[in-house]
């Protein structure tokens, strides 16, 4: 499996059996960035939850996360005001970047919109190297989005 396309069909699939008829979204977000994590070797995998009016940390993979992110605040809560994907090339541009770690050097940061519009929470993932995400990583990590909160599709 060389290429970034077929690790992530084989993903999604494996995603899409994995949560087929589970109910606790917290157990989904923690296996699904578990797979995302161990297939694609990210340096930092997770969900953030909207609760109380922020973004509080979830389930992940990685190293230590900042436990709490303000709406509008760093490419998360950027992601959620805009309710759309944020690819960044290079976290040093960002403005207003946050950063857990030294150690990332770019970002992708996915909403996931439940059926009734609402951002619930958001899957961000950061690479150790500049420009690691693109458009492939976009559309498969939107699609898995889409699977955990749109299940009865699945």
């Amino acid at each position: 499996m060389n290429s970034k396309e077929e690790k992530y069909q084989l993903l999604t699939q494996q995603i899409g059996a994995l949560i087929a008829g589970e109910t606790d979204e917290i157990a989904v977000m923690a296996n699904v960035c578990a797979l995302i994590h161990e297939t694609m070797g990210f340096l930092w995998t997770g969900f953030y939850r909207v609760k109380d009016g922020e973004l509080l940390l979830g389930p992940f993979q990685g190293p230590l996360a900042c436990m709490h992110i303000a709406y509008g605040r760093g490419v998360c809560g950027t992601a959620w005001k805009q309710r759309e994907t944020i690819v960044v090339p290079d976290v040093e541009a960002f403005p207003g970047h946050i950063a857990c770690s030294s150690l990332s050097r770019s970002e992708i940061v996915v909403p996931l919109i439940s059926p009734d519009g609402e951002v619930r929470a958001v899957l961000d993932i950061d690479s150790k190297e500049l420009a690691t995400f693109d458009s492939v990583d976009r559309h498969y990590l939107e699609a898995i989005c889409r699977m955990i909160t749109h299940p009865s599709d699945l």
